[in-house]
């Protein structure tokens, strides 16, 4: 499957849990129900991933976590805030740079409409 048919799947769910929960819960709460819609999908999925950073050739274990890593390729980036700022855009960027991947998706649930809260993130 590549990225693009990955990243459909990915939305399809996103606007299925959003339109079971609706806007206002936390985010662990999303993070769980996407993911598990995500698994019925049959997508492989892990959650709250450890990323370490890389200082100088040393491994650091800093306590950064990928909310989703899907199909071991894309990741997802869970937000319930009013509305997305720049600072979010830059951690999905740093997290797709420090592990190595290409595309992510940073999601804001905390929206009347799904469609308004995504953003596809892209490591050139």
């Amino acid at each position: 499957m590549n990225e693009n048919e990955i990243t459909s799947k990915i939305i399809g769910g996103a606007i299925e849990v959003h339109k079971q929960l609706g806007p206002g819960l936390l985010e662990s709460a999303y993070e769980f129900c996407l993911a598990h819609e995500l698994r019925t999908q049959n997508l492989k999925v892990e959650t709250q991933v450890t990323l370490p950073v890389v200082f100088k050739g040393i491994k650091l274990e800093a306590g950064y976590r990928l909310d989703l890593l899907v199909e071991d390729r894309i990741i997802i980036e869970i937000k319930a805030v009013e509305e997305l700022a720049n600072i979010h855009l830059a951690q999905t960027l740093t997290y797709l740079r420090l592990g190595g991947f290409r595309l992510g998706l940073l999601i804001n649930f905390n929206v009347p409409k799904l469609v308004d809260g995504l953003k596809r993130v892209v490591n050139d």
